[in-house]
């Protein structure tokens, strides 16, 4: 682990950026929304107050599964009944998001890399080009908050932290990371929130075939997403935009 440091720009009301970084945050699907939810007021070096909890809607999901016909914008998000959790592991390509300021530093070549643990948690390695030609990367967390029996999560749902190890006891700075939908040979997943804010699309490879862009865009609409698809930005990998 790189060693762990509590760190603030220095105004009034100061995000506290505490994810253990290589050399710098960066960020990934729950990384940002991890990183989102330790914004408070810094009264000296060793408080921390006011930490709001991640800025999600503050909902109870319905029991998961797949919804047959398309929800209004109001009805509660539900991710996928449940995940195969060892096929999920590995590098994943981030290839699509709806932009958000946690991750303005990354302009291109964005992965995440997941390896489950032998306690049920996954470690989460994101990383990210920079304008400047930089690589930036920042080791976190996933805990399951579902059920874990054998290899399945049931629903699929976790949170995923960059706080430092030993502030991660604490009931905050922990980001919801619910898969929404996974290519039933696992090429793609489409991760989000129970807000709908913020989304990402993970590709097993750089590029997603025009036809799973067309088949996500389509169930994200059934998902409730018909607005908010405005905002669907897609991510470069190698050099190649689309």
């Amino acid at each position: 682990m790189d060693a762990e440091r509590l760190r603030g720009p220095g105004e009034p009301t100061a995000r506290i950026r505490m994810a253990e970084r290589r050399p710098a945050a960066g960020g990934l699907a729950g990384w940002t929304v991890a990183r989102m939810a330790v914004a408070g007021s810094v009264a000296a070096a060793a408080a921390i107050a006011a930490w709001p909890l991640v800025a999600t809607a503050n909902t109870t999901s319905p029991a998961p599964g797949l919804a047959t016909a398309a929800p209004s914008p109001a009805a509660s998000l539900q991710s996928l009944p449940s995940l195969n959790v060892p096929p999920y592991m590995g590098t994943w390509y981030q290839v699509a998001l709806f932009p958000n300021r946690f991750q303005a530093q990354c302009v291109s070549d964005t992965t995440a890399t997941y390896r489950q643990l032998p306690d049920g948690s996954v470690e989460v390695a994101n990383r990210c080009r920079t304008a400047d030609g930089r690589l930036d990367e920042a080791i976190g967390r996933a805990r399951p908050t579902g059920s874990l029996s054998g290899s399945t999560l049931a629903p699929a749902q976790l949170e995923v932290s960059f706080l430092p190890a030993w502030v991660r006891w604490l009931p905050v700075g922990w980001g919801r990371y619910w898969v929404i939908q996974l290519a039933e040979d696992g090429r793609y997943a489409v991760v989000s929130e129970p807000s709908r804010q913020y989304l990402w699309v993970l590709s097993r490879t750089p590029q997603l075939a025009r036809a799973d862009e067309s088949a996500i865009r389509a169930r994200l609409v059934e998902q409730g997403f018909a607005a908010e698809l405005a905002r669907w930005q897609a991510h470069p990998q190698g050099g190649v935009a689309r």
